[in-house]
């Protein structure tokens, strides 16, 4: 993972899996953020590949995540980060201090049909809208 860039605010996104919620936020930041963040994506446990529903569901709103490979979480990440956002991780996330820590309560989109999983994308959105909203200029 890319060292911090002095000045530009940084944000991990954390799941087990590192295939559903933490992707769409990443990939949600990403695309809102236009190079201003850093931003990454781990997981505790990461699966083999992106949910391919997620996938499908991000490319519905035109952000593309099909490049997007699962990764796993490691302390230099969480160190590297200014803001960590938990979607339950539970107790596999180091804790540092200084660092700004959120968790998300969001369904898991692992096995949910694509109704379910476009919910969820929405609802990640309008979560990563407002952190963006709060985190300083890059």
């Amino acid at each position: 993972m890319p060292d911090h860039v002095p000045g530009k605010p940084s944000v991990l996104f954390v799941c087990v899996h590192n295939a559903g919620r933490s992707q769409m936020a990443a990939g949600w930041l990403t695309h809102l953020a236009a190079g201003r963040i850093e931003v990454r994506s781990a997981g505790s446990a990461p699966a083999e590949q992106v949910n391919p529903v997620a996938v499908q569901v991000m490319a519905e709103a035109g952000v593309d995540i099909t490049a997007a490979q699962p990764k796993v979480l490691t302390g230099e990440a969480v160190q590297a980060s200014d803001v960590v956002v938990t979607m339950g991780c539970g107790d596999a996330c180091p804790i540092f201090p200084g660092k700004r820590y959120e968790d998300w309560k969001l369904d898991d989109p692992a096995g949910q049909g694509i109704d379910a999983v476009r919910l969820i994308r929405d609802e990640i959105r309008l979560r990563v809208e407002r952190l963006l909203r709060e985190l300083p200029p890059g």
